[in-house]
């Protein structure tokens, strides 16, 4: 991995995924974790060296803030909040993007006041918007990037167009995108223009919400509400078990070798070298160890493409130079 700004508060390659432990709030959330029990996986986490938690307001609706804001407020300079703007909703909890300037401004002073911090780390626009010059929304994360209130700006879910508009205003750090094994979109697209830039890239549904760690099966049914694949359009109306299907024998041929999809998710998106950190979330314990033993002992690239090789549709993966 290239120098990254993360490396003044650890080195390892993990961040914690904060929609892992605020289910129960609604919004963005994996299932119910009580008050106790996500506090103590976070301070576990410390403990284990991790120190950069992502998060976001449509993360249980502000749940995921607060208890992070409440779990590190004691030793706040040790750890990095990653938290963004753009995901709202109104008062009837229907969920909408705007990137604009006032929304853009109340969702960061929420914020601040959630974390119960003076300063947020990195903060992004989570979400291009249609209706909105994202060079509008950048003047006014500048602003309170001068103002001390940010130290880091970035972008999610972006492109090339709206980053280089970005780029107007002021430096973007770094990028956080979807990359798995199924979604390689940025591999060609972002990548040449993030090494040019010198932008550091976080990638994101690193495990596809289950679906490569092997937790997603045939006939798996999401029966808590907490847990937003029990009813969101976009996980019930998607190809879920063709994926499923699809990995099935790469995930036989990693359990014969004594591997996992865990370990060849983590190891596939750290091979890149435009991939500083991986952003993977823990409900419990044993989903964090398991995370920290794979990310300690990565795959050969060998091993890698010989996983893929058993299923059908990664060729073109396989064929990679930069693997």
């Amino acid at each position: 991995m290239k120098n990254s700004i993360f490396d003044q508060y650890s080195t390892s390659p993990l961040i914690f995924g904060g929609a892992a432990i605020s289910g129960e709030g609604g919004g963005y959330g994996f299932g119910a974790i009580s008050e106790d029990a996500a506090r103590d996986l976070l301070l576990l986490a410390f403990e284990k060296k991790v120190r950069v938690f992502d998060t976001a307001p449509i993360y249980g609706f502000g749940l995921s803030e607060q208890r992070l804001g409440k779990t590190f407020k004691t030793n706040r300079e040790k750890v990095c909040f990653i938290s963004k703007s753009g995901v709202t909703w109104d008062d009837k909890k229907r969920v909408q993007t705007s990137n604009d300037i006032k929304v853009t401004e109340a969702m960061l002073e929420q914020s601040l006041r959630d974390l119960q911090s003076e300063y947020i780390d990195l903060y992004m626009v989570h979400w291009p918007d249609q209706n909105v010059d994202i060079r509008k929304t950048m003047e006014v994360l500048s602003k309170a990037k001068r103002a001390g209130k940010i130290k880091y700006l970035g972008l999610c879910n972006t492109y090339p167009e709206d980053l280089n508009k970005a780029l107007e205003v002021d430096r973007i750090d770094v990028v956080q995108n979807e990359l798995n094994v199924f979604a390689t979109w940025p591999i060609e697209n972002l990548f040449p223009l993030l090494k040019e830039k010198n932008i550091e890239f976080i990638s994101y549904g690193t495990l596809d919400k289950g679906v490569i760690s092997g937790s997603i099966r045939a006939g798996r049914q999401f029966q808590d509400p907490n847990d937003c694949r029990s009813w969101a359009p976009w996980w019930k109306h998607s190809d879920v078990m063709k994926k499923v299907e699809q990995l099935a024998p790469v995930l036989a041929f990693l359990e014969k070798k004594d591997s996992s999809g865990t370990h060849l998710a983590t190891s596939f998106n750290l091979s890149f070298s435009a991939v500083t950190r991986i952003l993977v979330g823990a409900k419990n314990e044993k989903q964090l160890f398991s995370l920290l033993k794979v990310l300690d002992e990565p795959l050969s690239t060998d091993l890698i493409k010989e996983s893929l090789a058993q299923g059908r549709g990664f060729e073109s993966l396989i064929k990679l130079d930069v693997l």
